[in-house]
Formats: C-alpha cells, structure tokens, sequence
C-alpha cells in the first residue's frame, strides 16, 4: 500500500510539471502573439494610432495576468516579474503595481516539509541544529524561503552571535526549474526565428545564460562562496556590509546567515524617520554598483529591493548608514577586457563625449554590424546637449513635442534599432536595471550623472585597472599607429579609384594632400606614447621602462623633420 502511494504520488508530480510546463507556453504564445498583431501587423496597415492608443490597458492586462500565473506557479516565473516590477525607470507606473507583489510575497511551503528538507540536509534533528526556529518565516522568495532562529549555546559562543536567518531550498525546486527553463529555452528558440530580435540578440543563448546562473542559485554553498567573495571585495568599505555565513549550519539546500535585516531600501518614509536622507542612499548605491562593475568585476546580478537593506551607523560613527546586500544566489563576472571597455565608456560619458562613446559602444559589441556610426555619433551629440544632464523626473516633464521632434530629425536611425545584446551581458543588464528602479523609487529627481561624473574621476585619478592595463594599451596603439601612415594612403588610393563613397565633400580634397607632415605627426605620437610607456612601467620593470624611453628617440628624430621622405 505504502509502494502504491509512492507511486501515486511521483505520477501526480510529474503531472503537475507537464501542467506548469503548458501553462508557461500558454501564456508565452498568447504574448508573443499580441505582441505580434498589435506592434508588428497592424501599425503595417496603417492602424498604428489605434495601437498605441490603447498600448497601456492591454499591456496592464497582460501584466495583471502575469502577475497571477507566477503567484500561483512561483519558481522562475518569480524572478522575471520580480526583474519587470523594479523597472520603475522605463514602465508605466500601472504595470509596476500590477507585479510589485511578487516582489515578497510568496506563497510558503508547509513548516513541515521545511523541517524535514534541514534535517536531510544537516543531519540532525532541527531542535538540535538551532535552539529556536521560527515556525513562521522571515520572507518566501521564488527558490526558497527564510526562517529567524537562534543558534545552540555552544555555537553561539564560538561565532559571538545567536541570532541567524536559515534559508531552505524550497523541495523539489529542482525539478520545477528544470520545467521553467525548459519553457524559456522554447521561447527561445521561437524568438532566434523572429529577424528583429534575432538580428540583435541569440536567445537561445541568453537563455542559456539565464540557465546557467539559475542552477547556481539553487546551491547554497555556491551562494556561499559568492557571499565570502564579496565581502573581500569590499573589505575596509564601511559602506557596505554583508551577513556572515554559519558554515557549521550550511549545507547545497541549506544556508544560515548572521541575522542582517534592517529597513528595506525603498521604504522611504522609515529611511527619513531614521533621519537618512533617500536620495544619499541612492548616490551610495550607484557608487557601489559602479564599483562592483568597473573595479572589481564581480556584481549582484539581483539587486531587487527585497535584497538591499539600508542599515543605520551605530552613534559615534562616521558614517550615518551602510547598504546591507544579501541573496548571492545570482552574481555577474566581468572579464578584464570587458572591464577596460566598460571603463573607457564611463569616462567617455562621463565627458559627453560622442565620438568615444560610440568608439567604446562598439568595442563592447552593442552595435549591430550595420549600424550607421556616422548618424549614430550625430544623434549622441545632440542628446548629450539637450538631456545630458537631466534627471528621470526633468526627462518626464520634458516638453513632448521636442522629444517629437528629436525622434522626427533620427527617424530612419531609430527605425534601423542599431543596438545589440550580446551573451555575457544579460545578467549586467538585468542588475543596472534593477539598480535604475530602485535608485528611482528612492528618489525620481535623481540624476545619476552626478554619480557617474565623481565615480569616474576618482577611478582615473586612482589608476588601477587602467595603469595595470597600459602596458597592453600601449601596444595596441603603438601597432595602429605603425599601420595609420599605410592605411591612409589605401584610402586615397580607394578614392582615386572611386571605390569609396565620401560622407562629407571636402573629405576627398584633403585625403589627395596627405603627405609626409602626417607621417611626422603620427612620429610624435608614437614618441609621446613610448616616452609615456616608458615612465609608467619604470617602477614595475626598470629594464622595460628604460628600452621603451630609449626607443622613443627614434620616432623623436623623425618627427624632427632630421630624416625626409618624398
């Protein structure tokens, strides 16, 4: 009998995965199929009035309905309406409060199941693990849930704290993911047939991505080790804290923290009645995202508002509060090189720099293969003189027909969606989105300008990644620069031959008069970059520093005029 209610039960399970597994797919085709008659098909025969007209209801409709399924299934369906309702920057405030509920609350798993999940896990009974254990939890999140409980006696004083939160696995999430991802992974591949997204994203491969940062987050010693990581990376940075890991309670489905909780980040009527000033807390979030993306390479790619605390400075601090992170299921890496892109983008906008910022975008590979650079540098001129400095509240009250306008002068730019999202990049987007939500709901005039400017000229004025890196920049430009003199006199010849349209009409005049006054220019330059290369690397390797100081005479002399060429 006991056989037979096994049975029963693993085919009722399996049967509720192939129901998950439809739903998903019932609701992903009626979207994309909305999607595909009311933004595709019908502006095409000329009703696009009537579409963006009602645009608002039936997206609220849509995300009302949503809203319910992941309520009811939970798993990774959570995650994305979690991503969508902290979008506040770009969404519609009707959208956001359809999904903002799924933000913490989420059906928990029965007390029960959840003791019997730590005692497999810890091998032991759960009264022998933690004196106490709250039977009620903490917070249900999409993956697991969290319990308050107090550590026994004896381990208490080994650690000198009590007071822990235990994260459990919810059971069979496993299996449940497995389905969720499935789904996406057919969604997919449904997207990569679709020409306007498949021309600027693989899904298929950001799904595989989206799968690959999920498995981790559903093991505990991995988030674990995510955790410790972190916190070394921030270590002396007051302004940041994290909860420490009990790693005598910590299994793959269960994890005890150091008890962290404080005041939700968005709640900004408790931040004011603890006299912190929101829109501080907003400037210090950014800063600590821009330092996790530029500096250390390693960033919270879930930075909901239900996974940042704003904890007050003890009296006599010098501080009056730090930024408390948790859930290191979901984190990012950046490469070195991504990293130097980055860098090189932040001061580009940091400048208002047009030209740079195209030079970086592309280097990171936004940009479409065909993307008309030339027009794309034009439009960022003109955006950066009129919005360059404005926050998310001067943008809204904008006056709607200059941005009309605007949009009229780069119609075909904007028609030909320029930008790319390559793989590797998803979870980086998915963490600057959440951060843009949360810094907006902390403050809608937050300009984050005034964040990014400071940040960037600190990181210049610190060197770091960009100092360890001129060795190998140098190069790179020292071996264009080499080529600049040859690649010049190709293009002339292509124009002599007609074999290049010119975008401007002096731009033939002077290309024919390129001449030997180029060559010395490009001669300095190189001297400034070797003779500069040279002083910066001294100190590390005094051998190389000195050669590349030596060296620099060469294209000194030529620069000179001492050697002529005709």
């Amino acid at each position: 009998m006991i056989k037979e209610s096994g049975i029963d039960s693993k085919t009722r399970n399996a049967k509720a995965l192939k129901s998950r597994y439809r739903r998903i797919m019932r609701f992903a085709s009626l979207a994309l199929l909305q999607s595909w008659w009311f933004e595709l098909f019908l502006p095409q025969i000329g009703l696009g009035r009537f579409v963006a007209k009602g645009r608002i209801k039936r997206v609220t409709r849509l995300a009302r309905k949503f809203h319910d399924l992941a309520a009811d299934l939970g798993g990774l369906m959570i995650k994305l309406g979690q991503f969508l309702s902290s979008r506040l920057d770009i969404l519609p405030v009707e959208i956001t409060q359809e999904l903002e509920g799924l933000q913490d609350e989420v059906k928990p798993e029965k007390f029960e199941e959840i003791l019997e999940q730590i005692e497999r896990e810890l091998g032991m009974p759960t009264s022998q693990a933690f004196e106490y254990f709250e039977e009620i939890p903490l917070a249900a999140a999409s993956l697991g849930q969290a319990h308050r409980a107090r550590l026994s006696p004896a381990l208490a004083s080994d650690l000198g704290y009590s007071d822990v939160v235990v994260k459990v696995l919810r059971p069979g999430i496993e299996e449940i993911v497995e389905v969720d991802i499935k789904a996406l992974r057919k969604v997919g591949i449904i997207l990569s047939k679709v020409k306007l997204v498949s021309r600027r994203a693989n899904a298929p491969a950001l799904v595989e991505e989206f799968a690959e940062t999920s498995y981790e987050e559903i093991n505990y010693l991995n988030e674990s080790r995510n955790l410790e990581r972190f916190k070394a990376n921030f270590e002396g940075d007051k302004r940041v804290t994290v909860p420490e890991v009990v790693w005598e309670r910590t299994s793959r489905r269960v994890m005890a923290l150091s008890d962290v909780t404080a005041i939700k980040i968005t709640d900004v009527e408790s931040l004011e009645a603890a006299g912190i000033d929101p829109n501080a807390v907003a400037a210090e979030l950014a800063r600590v995202t821009f330092e996790q993306f530029f500096v250390t390479g390693f960033f919270h790619a879930d930075p909901h508002p239900g996974n940042i605390f704003v904890t007050p400075a003890p009296e006599g601090s010098d501080i009056d509060f730090s930024l408390t992170f948790i859930d290191f299921g979901m984190m990012g890496e950046i490469t070195d090189e991504q990293r130097l892109n980055l860098q090189k983008l932040l001061f580009a906008l940091a400048s208002r720099d047009p030209r740079a910022s195209l030079e970086a975008t592309q280097r990171l590979n936004f940009l479409v293969p065909s993307a008309d650079t030339f027009e794309l540098e034009k439009a960022l001129e003109a955006l950066f003189e009129r919005f360059g400095g404005l926050g998310v509240a001067d943008l809204i009250q904008t006056d709607p027909k200059e941005i009309r306008d605007l949009a009229l002068q780069y119609s075909q730019l904007i028609r030909s969606l320029p930008f790319q999202l390559p793989e590797n990049y998803l979870l980086l987007f998915r963490s600057l989105s959440l951060i843009s939500g949360v810094t907006s709901s902390l403050n809608k005039n937050f300009n984050l300008w005034d964040a990014v400017d400071p940040f960037a000229r600190t990181l210049l004025s610190q060197g770091g990644g960009l100092l360890r890196s001129f060795g190998a920049q140098a190069l790179e430009v020292l071996a264009t620069l080499v080529r600049l003199p040859q690649k010049l006199d190709s293009l002339a010849l292509k124009i002599d031959r007609g074999n290049l349209i010119s975008r401007a009409p002096e731009t033939e005049k002077r290309l024919r008069v390129l001449d030997s006054s180029i060559r010395r220019a490009t001669s300095g330059i190189i001297f400034s970059t070797l003779l500069i290369s040279g002083i910066l690397l001294r100190n590390q390797d005094a051998n190389l520093g000195s050669f590349l100081i030596g060296a620099s005479l060469v294209p000194l002399i030529y620069a000179l005029g001492f050697f002529r060429t005709r």
